[in-house]
């Protein structure tokens, strides 16, 4: 039988890490995937198996993330390990949205922070257990009641943040999730597509048979101000998205982080839908006027939230269940397709959207 030393040679140095910290994460109720286990073999030791067609094979593609199993309920949480010296907000962030009463309001759509888990030995490193959610860019997207439905969503999400004094700075396209709702297999948290048990690809209905729900994540960079402040100013801070026109224009001016979040997020709807999807042009002018070049002209996530409804509440349910098409899917088996799900959802009564004009 092969050795665990050798096995662990397959380990980067990152996964060293969570490998060192098994029986700890262990001892808190959480437990890890097998090649993570201090006693792992690799499961195609011995036969004709390749790595990276087997479910242990697969590396987590993120050195601050690890998926796990919490025991008391094998509910699949996702793992996070911060730096506190250098993000030192992001826990008090966390844990603000989760407490009463915003953890139960349907506008409050920042990942739940379930618990924080201090790193013995190390006073800078934390580890943050949170809910295992996936990229909410995948599976496509199918209809405009889906697009509208998402769209509703992440305007809301960003409102309340904004209604509750706290700047994102970083709410780009990496930075927002869905849950598993359309998902009937578990999927693989190291490759999406792939089931939990790397056997066959994770089978999923539509986003219109099974709506998921749109989250928020990383508060690494936020920040959370005194109501009184109603014009912060803060030092720029280039998140993920580094397109920013003011930042680019001069980076040591002191900025106002809120209307740039507006920019964050009208560019991360340019990037997932128009520049991706045919359907969506009523998108174009909203969107254009989120990420005008002037801060000062952009307007507020309030303002953005009441246009949308704006536009949405002139949709008949034909627009609304009409097609919008990827660039990857534009065939005309994918139209057929279409028009066959679409068909469906009219005799089965479901409705095109799962979100409501407010």
């Amino acid at each position: 039988m092969a050795s665990t030393s050798a096995a662990h040679s397959h380990l980067s140095e990152y996964e060293i890490w969570w490998r060192d910290h098994y029986n700890f994460l262990k001892e808190k109720g959480y437990t890890l995937r097998s090649r993570y286990s201090p006693d792992w073999v690799p499961s195609w030791t011995n036969t004709n198996k390749v790595d990276i067609n087997c479910e242990d094979g697969i590396k987590s593609p993120h050195y601050l993330l690890l998926d796990a199993r919490r025991i008391q309920d094998d509910a699949r949480v996702l793992l996070k390990c911060i730096d506190v010296s250098r993000h030192p907000y992001e826990i008090e962030i966390g844990r603000y949205f989760c407490r009463s009463p915003l953890d139960e309001d349907p506008n409050n759509h920042c990942i739940p922070v379930y618990e924080v888990l201090e790193v013995p030995s190390d006073d800078n490193l934390a580890i943050l257990v949170m809910p295992l959610l996936r990229d909410a860019t995948d599976p496509y997207f199918d209809t405009v009641g889906e697009v509208v439905d998402c769209i509703h969503q992440l305007f809301e999400g960003l409102r309340f943040m904004h209604r509750h004094h706290v700047a994102h700075r970083d709410c780009m396209q990496l930075n927002i999730l869905m849950d598993g709702s359309m998902f009937t297999d578990a999927w693989h948290p190291s490759d999406q597509y792939m089931s939990e048990d790397f056997k066959h690809a994770a089978r999923h209905r539509t986003r219109t048979q099974s709506p998921p729900r749109y989250y928020y994540i990383d508060f690494g960079i936020s920040r959370k101000y005194e109501a009184s402040n109603t014009e912060p100013l803060e030092i720029p801070i280039f998140g993920g998205d580094k397109g920013v026109p003011e930042f680019r224009e001069d980076y040591s001016k002191p900025r106002n982080p809120f209307p740039t979040d507006v920019w964050y997020l009208g560019h991360a709807v340019q990037e997932i839908f128009l520049d991706r999807y045919s359907g969506v042009d009523f998108l174009s002018g909203l969107v254009s006027d989120m990420m005008h070049t002037d801060p000062a002209q952009r307007p507020n996530m309030d303002d953005v939230f009441s246009r949308f409804q704006v536009l949405r509440q002139g949709f008949s349910n034909w627009k609304l269940r009409s097609r919008v098409a990827h660039v990857d899917e534009r065939s005309l088996f994918d139209l057929i397709a279409h028009w066959a799900r679409r068909l469906q959802y009219i005799v089965r009564r479901i409705p095109p959207t799962h979100t409501f004009v407010s």
